[in-house]
């Protein structure tokens, strides 16, 4: 088995605009979702992200942090939440993203594998 992060991207301002019940409603499948592929252990952990605009983003100039609000790059699209997969392969992630209930656009990525003392 593998580990992938599996981030889930939309747009701030068309969930803001999308009615209360139809937001409901992708509330209501996406935890389905969850909890489907938690119960058979795929799905190991995850999150809902507060939306970009809450975001802190630090860069460093001349080594030196510098620290300015709002997301890395400006973007239409932003992560809104992120699910911690546990796949035979990549191709068995991507099939775990397919299924994303949201029409949301999913990146699938591998995690890096480190022996235990390197975490």
């Amino acid at each position: 088995m593998a580990t992938y992060l599996l981030m889930f991207m939309g747009s701030d301002e068309a969930w803001a605009d999308m009615p209360k019940d139809e937001q409901a409603a992708v509330y209501e499948r996406i935890g389905k979702w969850f909890e489907e592929h938690g119960k058979s252990g795929k799905i190991v952990g995850g999150k809902e992200l507060e939306p970009a605009a809450t975001a802190k983003t630090v860069r460093f100039r001349s080594g030196k942090p510098v620290v300015t609000d709002g997301p890395f790059m400006e973007s239409k699209e932003q992560i809104g939440g992120y699910a911690i997969v546990e796949a035979k392969d990549i191709n068995e992630a991507v099939e775990i993203a397919k299924g994303w209930p949201s029409g949301s656009t999913v990146e699938v990525r591998p995690v890096v594998a480190r022996d235990a003392g390197n975490d």
